[in-house]
């Protein structure tokens, strides 16, 4: 059974720990559901003292013990702070080392926000990946600069340390594990349940293969959500910046900046995947698939699936068509 531990503190924001806790909850209700009310995991929220606090906001809490006394956790979630940072790592010297303790026996970790403080405090995060909140930028990289602080990124991850730059970026990450703790169709149901989106957020998915591509600027990611949900559309680069009302120039400076690739490349790239998914779970033809993911011309499609995967659409259906179907002795 996966044990799933969420710290409490007097300094925590409640959202940033609810949102944890109700989708890693939600996860595992739809698990439960699906296997005959088999249980999972442990969901457990802890205190350095274990005694009832009140977060900020005035929403009031009793955990369920605390944390010297929790079994050795898979995840651990540590909530974003409001006010210093530091002051609050100070308060509470104990949670770092529990931290450190955790980590050397396995468990995956992630911050939200300011959060963060806690996991650079026990030196976890020396020379790895990390981010906080932009507003502690400064402060984080004067306490710690052993820490590669990126801070165009909301989400980092390196060897089980994960970080979020806001509240927001939490969501991404909870259904990144969900789909670790139990499965993609079980991700997939949570999100429906929590955002307002038909499909899961395109950080949540890049997040289980690559570094997340999640930055700062936040029109260029309006412009990503756009594409996400808008990718089959026929739309010039030109029509896009008009759209956000960018300067065309600029609109391509910046998310070239913020992403690390192009417009057209993120659109390809976008609609390819997707294409993906289409041939590994549906019968639709190329031509129709082509179609559906915004290409009229089928052999513009091919050659660009080929260009980006490697082989032709028709051989990677078979290719994955035999792996989801192989039944090994």
């Amino acid at each position: 059974m996966k044990q799933v531990t969420i710290i409490a503190l007097p300094e925590a924001l409640a959202s940033s720990m609810t949102i944890a806790l109700e989708m890693i909850h939600a996860a595992h209700v739809i698990h439960r559901v699906r296997n005959r009310n088999q249980t999972a995991l442990n969901l457990v929220i802890a205190s350095d003292n274990g005694e009832p606090l009140t977060l900020t906001g005035g929403l009031q809490i009793s955990p369920h013990t605390r944390l010297s006394a929790t079994a050795p956790a898979d995840l651990i979630f540590i909530p974003a702070l409001w006010g210093n940072p530091a002051a609050a790592v100070r308060r509470h010297p104990d949670i770092s080392l529990w931290l450190a303790q955790q980590y050397a026996q396995g468990a995956t970790l992630c911050s939200a926000g300011t959060g963060s403080y806690f996991l650079a405090e026990a030196g976890l995060l020396d020379t790895h990946l990390a981010t906080t909140h932009w507003r502690y930028f400064h402060d984080f990289q004067q306490r710690y600069p052993q820490v590669k602080l990126d801070r165009k990124r909301f989400i980092t991850h390196e060897n089980r340390l994960y970080c979020t730059g806001s509240v927001n970026a939490v969501r991404d990450v909870m259904l990144h594990f969900a789909e670790q703790l139990f499965d993609a169709s079980i991700a997939d149901e949570v999100a429906r349940h929590f955002t307002h989106e038909l499909k899961r957020s395109y950080e949540s998915m890049q997040l289980a293969a690559e570094q997340v591509d999640s930055h700062h600027d936040e029109a260029i990611i309006k412009v990503q959500e756009w594409l996400q949900i808008n990718y089959s559309k026929a739309i010039t680069v030109r029509e896009l910046s008009q759209r956000f009302n960018i300067n065309l120039r600029s609109f391509n400076r910046r998310f070239l900046a913020a992403s690390g690739i192009t417009p057209v490349h993120y659109l390809q790239e976008i609609r390819i995947r997707q294409a993906r998914e289409l041939l590994k779970r549906s019968n639709l033809s190329i031509a129709e698939i082509a179609f559906s993911v915004g290409y009229q011309d089928i052999s513009y499609f091919s050659g660009l699936f080929r260009k980006l995967n490697g082989v032709t659409p028709n051989q990677y259906r078979g290719l994955v068509r035999k792996k989801l179907f192989n039944v090994e002795p």
